[in-house]
């Protein structure tokens, strides 16, 4: 989860989550691949179901594949509505082996170029929380972070629940870490955004067509 923000060309990782308060589980079909990684198009969290609205690729320096990214919203919520409290979902594959504790140092660098000091300090308690929870991650490891309503955010290394944190506040902010102004990577925070339902699955299909046509 290596990245650069619009400001600084050094790599940092991006932090990953995925909050699945009861069970998230993908459902059939995949809707999407990128740089070979597989994404469902759509996946259950607690109640709420959740649909794939696009995927993107970060590159470190334009040239290198630090990792690729899905963004999932609630049935009915479009992009603008990203940061409200409304059920949604990053998941994160990553090309470069990571260490946990870099997660944590580039989302708050990062975080503190999106939100004010006075809720740095609100939410200090639980980012250092969720920090804690980041593990080393090696090529082929996924981090998902999925909000709920009324639960929380919920970060998972590979499927697997590390944590849960309670607030919108919470997950209005640490989502800008993507997904706000000045995001770890405004080209993927675009490529995530930047594309409706239709757009997303007439590309889809448009790449398939191709592919089949390659001997």
């Amino acid at each position: 989860m290596n990245g650069q923000t619009a400001n600084s060309r050094r790599c940092t990782p991006i932090i990953a989550a995925v909050l699945c308060i009861a069970a998230l589980t993908a459902q059939p079909g995949t809707a999407a691949e990128l740089e070979g990684v597989d994404f469902a198009d759509q996946v259950r969290a607690g109640d709420a179901i959740l649909r794939l609205r696009c995927v993107g690729l970060l590159r470190y320096k334009l040239f290198i594949k630090a990792y690729v990214a899905a963004l999932y919203l609630g049935e009915g919520a479009v992009a603008g509505d990203v940061l409200a409290d409304v059920p949604k979902r990053l998941e994160l594959s990553y090309f470069w082996s990571i260490r946990g504790a870099d997660f944590g140092k580039a989302g708050d660098q990062i975080l503190a170029q999106n939100v004010d000091a006075y809720t740095i300090a609100a939410l200090r308690p639980r980012l250092d929380r969720i920090n804690a929870w980041y593990r080393d991650v090696k090529p082929g490891d996924s981090y998902s972070l999925t909000y709920v309503p009324g639960a929380g955010t919920e970060l998972a290394l590979n499927g697997n629940r590390l944590g849960v944190v309670h607030g919108a506040d919470f997950a209005a902010a640490y989502f800008r870490i993507w997904l706000g102004d000045t995001p770890i990577d405004t080209r993927l925070r675009d490529q995530l955004l930047g594309c409706d339902r239709g757009d997303f699955e007439n590309k889809q299909a448009a790449a398939s067509a191709v592919k089949d046509r390659v001997p």
